[in-house]
């Protein structure tokens, strides 16, 4: 089977995919055209995603020939499952190979906007380091406060992990159902998306995003934070409405704020919340290891290999197609 490989990923996977017999074809430019990209995915047979090209009804209209799609990501919320799973069409993923890469970056995120790391080394490259001033730009310590996260599923376990041990602070979640794992390993609390926004001392995303969640961090939430709140976000940008957010902290409703992930991506240079003393953007680097990228680079290829078998993926975004 041939398989279209837009981008290069770590040769763990193009050895397993190679040795099994796959055809994989990675064109010289991965700069494509949106022409060009679907031309590629119209003549092969499997499709290794990565990036976040979309994959709609239009996509598979224009692809009949097209068999499964691996995604070189845990997110698949740029594909349309439903369609897909009405083709028949399998959809791969890669599940927890980078929730320890992901929960390092937001508990890393939280220390920074608790200290102003990136304002502060800002400072240092600049020249400006200053004298000595006991009120210049506090930071804030995390000992005991309140986690709230958003989504405790893999990864959002493990950062309440990492801040229950390293800082004993206390847990509180808000997801679909009860995570009975946490509530005995960490003592964590379930409570209310109200109770949840109202209570956080750090309010961490990890959920998966779904289009009716857009933007469900704004101006009404932020109101009802409290002013000394970090907000961090590791899962996708469009959970934020980044101009609620600028004004919530440029009035001082929260303290700070962590992302990884922006509305839209990349962000732009111009944008004001880049400004502030409080905030620590990356440029969505959360599985960006090698361990984490080894891992998706395997199971990804995996993914393929099993389908091209007549197997099951090991990781599936529909597995109502088997």
């Amino acid at each position: 089977m041939k398989v279209f490989l837009n981008k290069r990923i770590p040769e763990i996977g193009m050895k397993i995919m190679k040795e099994n017999g796959l055809d994989v074809f990675i064109p010289e430019n991965a700069n494509l055209s949106d022409e060009e990209w679907l031309k590629y995915c119209q003549d092969s047979d499997l499709i290794l995603n990565v990036g976040f090209h979309r994959f709609n009804k239009d996509f598979f209209d224009q692809c009949p020939n097209l068999k499964a799609i691996a995604l070189f990501s845990v997110g698949f919320d740029h594909v349309d499952i439903k369609e897909a799973t009405s083709r028949n069409i399998p959809i791969g993923n890669t599940p927890d190979v980078l929730s320890t890469a992901t929960a390092d970056t937001a508990f890393l995120l939280m220390q920074s906007v608790a200290r102003r790391s990136s304002f502060y080394f800002d400072r240092v490259k600049n020249g400006e380091w200053g004298d000595f001033d006991p009120l210049f730009a506090l930071g804030q310590e995390l000992t005991g406060k309140i986690l709230g996260v958003f989504g405790l599923g893999r990864i959002g376990f493990e950062m309440a992990e990492k801040c229950k041990k390293a800082f004993g602070m206390n847990i509180i979640y808000h997801n679909r159902n009860h995570n009975e794992e946490a509530e005995k390993e960490l003592d964590a609390k379930y409570v209310s998306f109200d109770e949840l926004i109202t209570q956080s001392d750090v309010l961490s995303i990890h959920a998966n995003f779904k289009n009716e969640q857009s933007e469900l961090f704004n101006a009404e939430v932020f109101e009802k934070m409290k002013p000394n709140a970090i907000f961090i976000n590791t899962a996708r940008g469009g959970f934020q409405n980044e101009k609620d957010l600028y004004e919530a902290l440029i009035s001082k409703k929260i303290w700070g704020a962590g992302l990884d992930v922006t509305n839209p991506e990349p962000m732009s240079k111009e944008n004001p919340l880049l400004e502030l003393s409080n905030v620590c953007v990356l440029p969505h680097i959360g599985s960006a290891t090698e361990e984490a990228r080894n891992g998706m680079a395997k199971l990804s290829a995996e993914n393929l290999v099993a389908f091209a078998k007549g197997e099951k993926m090991p990781a599936c975004a529909n597995p109502e197609v088997y």
